[in-house]
C-alpha cells in the first residue's frame, strides 16, 4: 500500500466524465500506480487492475443496468452485489461477498425537510467503486478538494472510503442543528398558541426524525464491522480513522434520541396547553352562566307580576326595586369573578 508523501503526480488533464456503455450517467475512473495518478477510460480499466501496485477509484453517476454489469464484470464483483447496487436500499448496511464489501450509506440534505441520498460503495483490496445519483458530488468532499482524488487514493482505497464516510457523517450535524431550531420554534408555539398548525408541525418533525434515524442508525454497524472485524480491506493504520467516524455516528444517534424525547415532550406540552385553554374557556362560561342564571331566576320570580304594570305607567315600585337589586348584585358578581380570573 502506498504511504503518504509517495505521490509524485505528473501533469494530468482535468477529469473528464467518460460515458459508460448503456448508461444515461457518467463514469469517472482515477488510478494511482507507483505514486503517479492518472485518469482512465473504462476500456483501460482491466489493464490498470492487472498491475498489482495500482489503486483504482471508479465513480458511477446514475448508471444503467448495462453499465453496472460491465463495470461489475471488470472489477470481478459477485452478480448479487452488482444487482443490489442497482436497487434502492431502505437502510445503511454492509455486506461482504468474495473479498469485497458492499456498503450503503445515506447523505442527508435538509431543505425544509430531511432528504436522504443513497450512496453505494464497493470496497475491494485495490479499488473503490462508488455509485450515486447526480445530487451527490464526491468531488465536493473536503479531502478531495484539498489534495485531489489521486492523492487520497494513493493512501489506499480504504482511506478514500474513509474520506467519503467522514464527510457524509459530518454532514449530519448541520441537519441536526436545523432540526433543533425547528423543535425550539414548535416548543414556543405549543406554549403560546397551540394551534392545529403546531400539531401538524410536530407530526411532520416526528416523521423526519424517524426517517433520519432509519437512514443513519444502521451506519454504526457498518463502521463497527470495518473496525472490529478482520475484513482484510482496512489497513491497520487507518482503523483509528474509522473509529473516529464511528464515534461521530454515536453522537448523531444520541442526538436523535434526545430530539425524539423533546418532540414527545413538546407533544405533551401541546396537549396540556389545549387542556388548559379548554379549562379557561369552561371556567369563563361557568362564570357567565352563574351571572345569567341568577338574573334569570330573579326575573322568573318577580318579572311576570310587575313588568306589565311598570311599563303601563302604574305604580310598580317593587319591580324597579328588584330590577335595581338584581343588576347591582350581578355587577358585584361580575367584578368578583373578574378578579379571580373567571371572566
Amino acid at each position: 500500500m502506498l504511504q503518504q508523501g509517495e505521490l509524485t503526480q505528473g501533469p494530468t488533464s482535468p477529469p473528464v466524465p467518460v460515458a459508460a456503455a448503456g448508461s444515461m450517467g457518467a463514469t469517472k475512473i482515477y488510478a494511482v500506480t507507483g505514486g503517479v495518478g492518472r485518469n482512465l477510460a473504462l476500456a483501460d480499466l482491466p489493464a490498470a487492475l492487472a498491475e498489482s501496485q495500482t489503486r483504482v477509484w471508479v465513480d458511477l453517476t446514475n448508471p444503467g443496468p448495462a453499465a453496472l454489469a460491465e463495470v461489475g464484470a471488470v472489477l470481478g464483483l459477485h452478480p448479487l452485489v452488482a444487482e443490489n447496487i442497482g436497487e434502492p436500499s431502505q437502510r445503511a448496511k454492509i455486506q461482504q461477498v468474495d473479498g469485497h464489501a458492499q456498503i450503503v450509506l445515506f447523505a442527508i440534505e435538509y431543505t425544509g425537510e430531511v432528504q436522504p441520498i443513497e450512496i453505494d460503495f464497493v470496497l475491494g483490496p485495490r479499488f473503490l467503486l462508488s455509485v450515486h445519483a447526480p445530487g451527490w458530488d464526491p468531488m465536493a468532499a473536503p479531502a478531495i478538494r484539498a489534495a485531489g482524488p489521486e492523492s487520497v487514493l494513493a493512501k489506499g482505497p480504504d482511506h478514500l472510503f474513509y474520506a467519503f464516510g467522514d464527510w457524509i457523517v459530518d454532514g449530519y450535524f448541520p441537519a441536526l442543528d436545523r432540526l433543533a431550531d425547528c423543535i425550539d420554534e414548535l416548543q414556543e408555539d405549543a406554549i403560546q398558541t397551540a394551534s392545529p398548525v403546531t400539531l401538524q408541525g410536530l407530526f411532520a418533525l416526528k416523521r423526519e426524525l424517524i426517517g433520519f434515524r432509519r437512514a443513519v442508525s444502521p451506519a454504526r454497524e457498518v463502521f463497527n464491522q470495518l473496525t472490529n472485524r478482520d475484513t482484510g480491506l482496512v489497513a491497520a493504520e487507518h482503523i483509528v480513522y474509522y473509529r473516529d467516524v464511528y464515534d461521530h455516528l454515536l453522537r448523531v444517534t444520541d442526538e436523535l434520541d434526545n430530539y425524539r424525547d423533546l418532540v414527545a415532550g413538546t407533544m405533551e406540552v401541546y396537549l396540556s396547553t389545549i387542556n388548559n385553554n379548554l379549562s379557561i374557556i369552561m371556567k369563563r362560561l361557568t362564570g357567565v352562566t352563574v351571572l345569567l342564571a341568577g338574573i334569570g331566576a330573579v326575573a322568573g320570580l318577580f318579572g311576570m307580576s310587575e313588568a306589565g304594570a311598570a311599563f303601563a305607567g302604574a305604580e310598580a315600585g317593587g319591580f324597579w326595586l328588584v330590577a335595581a337589586a338584581t343588576v347591582t348584585v350581578a355587577g358585584l358578581g361580575a367584578v368578583i369573578l373578574h378578579r379571580v380570573n373567571w371572566i
